[in-house]
């Protein structure tokens, strides 16, 4: 290429071809394990960010490299990539950790000091298998469900109902009682929990089934939780 072109562009200790690709390649498979490290680490994940974190190490390595030994052209890279955001807020603050992560092995690449990034992934795995969510406790909980029940203002629930709840359910407590429909039914909500091998489909389709009852809704307090 024309030298006028890559004078703005050279350093104090040129870097050949070769050896480019190399560094990328190196950044290539240690942000693969970064990534694979993401995936067996956590419970839940975006299916989109393992890409991204292997993408994100040969970047860096790139951005290293162009920026060598100049301070200029540090500040420059820094000014042209401000411009540049995360649309998809993290969810979760390891997320932002395994970020930093893949930044940094891919910044060792590029300064060809692959060690850095081999020492840092071995003590970070182990670190991150050892913090990993344990979801043992919480699959063994029972699942807790609201329920709620629209029936006539004539009618009584526990007295067309009752049998039918006590059978299908371990337990029940009223949360509410409101009006529905401006005032000519009754609208009743329970937090409840099924008795073992009964199912929430049978149940609502057997209270549907009732005279006066106009509505039936069951829904797991998990999916009503806010996102974290």
């Amino acid at each position: 290429m024309p030298e006028f072109f890559l004078a703005p562009f050279a350093s104090a200790t040129p870097i050949s071809p070769i050896d480019v690709t190399v560094r990328l390649l190196i950044a290539a498979v240690l942000g693969s394990v970064v990534s694979w490290v993401y995936r067996r680490s956590r419970t839940e994940f975006i299916t989109t960010f393992p890409a991204t974190l292997v993408l994100l190490a040969i970047l860096i390595a790139m951005v290293t490299q162009v920026i060598g030994d100049s301070v200029a052209r540090a500040f420059s890279l820094v000014g042209a990539l401000s411009i540049v955001r995360f649309r998809t807020v993290v969810r979760d603050t390891q997320d932002t950790a395994f970020v930093i992560f893949a930044v940094v092995v891919g910044m060792a690449c590029g300064a060809s000091d692959p060690r850095v990034a081999v020492l840092g992934i071995l003590i970070v795995s182990v670190v991150a298998f050892i913090m990993k969510p344990r979801t043992t406790g919480r699959a063994s909980s029972p699942m807790m469900f609201r329920l709620s029940v629209r029936m006539a203002t004539g009618q009584d629930l526990n007295q067309s109902a009752g049998s039918i709840l006590d059978a299908a359910l371990s337990s029940r407590r009223l949360v509410a009682i409101e009006t529905a429909k401006n005032g000519i039914a009754l609208e009743t909500s329970y937090v409840v929990q099924l008795r073992s091998g009964q199912d929430a489909g049978d149940l609502v389709r057997t209270l549907n089934r009732l005279d006066g009852v106009q509505h039936v809704a069951m829904t797991s307090l998990e999916a009503e939780e806010p996102p974290a």
